[in-house]
């Protein structure tokens, strides 16, 4: 099987054409790209990207190794093809230029957030492919037309997507590692926090800093684990929405 390690900008499953469907000698029958990636999306949610291969997916599929590459060259090109099928679940708005650009940005990355969390593989690869399927660029299309609607000049566009979706990824990737290894301890995400909270106390030095830090966390307010990450994202979100509106009165 070819190495990731040799691939170049150009080579991608997007790129090449796409395998013939029966009529050939040998291909197995009841087997598709579409059945191939769907299994490795789950798989990749069951076990995650360290334990992923090409003979484990074969064994879910009840076929041999072999079998697979009549639709794929390499693990790479699964790879793409599952962070597409992925990017499909997203809810995008349609292209109705009547409707508040915030409102359509805030529910945008939301829901990008929400993949993220639901797929803690999907972050990696989203920055190791070029994230050119369909379903990938019918995102990136909807958040340019939703951002280019801000009145920003056409060559703040870029740099607004930057800030709101680079927030996104960081948000959302860390969430869904936190949330990852509370799920391997098997408390809940608020036993967890308690958990935590009782045991870093015993360090001096971090029972300093909780003190200190004790104003600011009060000023929080209560709530679940769930609760507060909701409540800082969209905060954190407005900030970045308040700074766009705050360019485009400046000009």
């Amino acid at each position: 099987m070819a190495k990731s390690a040799g691939r170049t900008a150009r080579d991608s499953v997007w790129l090449r054409e796409k395998p013939r469907r029966g009529g050939r000698t040998g291909q197995p029958s009841g087997l598709d790209r579409e059945r191939i990636t769907a299994v490795s999306v789950r798989l990749l949610d069951a076990e995650g990207l360290a334990r992923f291969s090409m003979r484990r997916l074969a064994a879910e599929l009840n076929v041999t190794a072999m079998s697979l590459y009549w639709y794929v060259d390499t693990k790479d090109d699964l790879f793409e093809l599952a962070l597409d099928a992925a990017f499909g679940e997203l809810r995008l708005p349609g292209e109705d230029d009547a409707a508040d650009w915030r409102e359509q940005l805030r529910a945008l990355a939301a829901e990008y957030r929400g993949l993220l969390v639901r797929h803690p593989w999907l972050s990696r690869l989203a920055g190791q492919y070029l994230n050119i399927g369909p379903r990938a660029l019918d995102f990136s299309r909807t958040v340019q037309h939703v951002i280019g609607r801000s009145g920003l000049p056409a060559h703040r566009v870029m740099s607004a997507i930057s800030a709101v979706f680079q927030f996104v990824y960081g948000y959302g990737t860390t969430e869904a590692q936190f949330m990852s290894r509370i799920a391997a301890t098997g408390l809940s995400p608020d036993d967890y926090r308690e958990q935590a909270l009782d045991s870093v106390r015993q360090d001096p030095g971090i029972a300093r800093f909780l003190q200190d830090s004790a104003r600011i966390m009060d000023a929080r307010g209560e709530g679940t684990v769930a609760e507060l990450m909701d409540r800082d994202f969209t905060f954190a979100l407005d900030l970045l929405i308040a700074g766009i509106e705050a360019m485009v009165e400046r000009g």
